[in-house]
């Protein structure tokens, strides 16, 4: 089991930068994947991005080049550092685990992007 503990969101406009970082209660070392998701008002949860205990990152592609996740074994945090956001950005932002085969995640953080 794990806990994973989201900050960082808040509201900014066009053009800006925020960074979220996922506190998770235990090592990620052993993580299978862990990245971040985000879900906008009527729409799907999707994948922001992630990387991989394999060493594999996948970016949505809205985010690619604007978006960057960055991970700290030593902290067990891992972070998404966000710029050039934009309005469609606005969502509820969730950090997301997978350890062997379960799928943990974190209680969101709302990202607002005002125009």
């Amino acid at each position: 089991q794990v806990q994973l503990v989201e900050s960082g969101g808040g509201l900014v406009q066009a053009g800006g930068s925020l960074r979220l970082s996922c506190a998770a209660s235990r090592s990620i070392f052993t993580f299978y994947s862990m990245g971040w998701y985000r879900q906008a008002p009527g729409k799907q949860r999707e994948l922001v991005a992630a990387f991989t205990s394999a060493g594999r990152t996948n970016y949505a592609d809205p985010v690619k080049g604007r978006f960057t996740i960055s991970s700290d074994n030593a902290k067990n945090t891992v972070d998404l550092q966000m710029s050039s956001l934009k309005p469609e950005d606005t969502a509820v932002y969730y950090c997301n685990a997978v350890i062997g085969t379960i799928v943990h995640w974190g209680q969101g953080t709302q990202v607002t992007v005002s125009s």
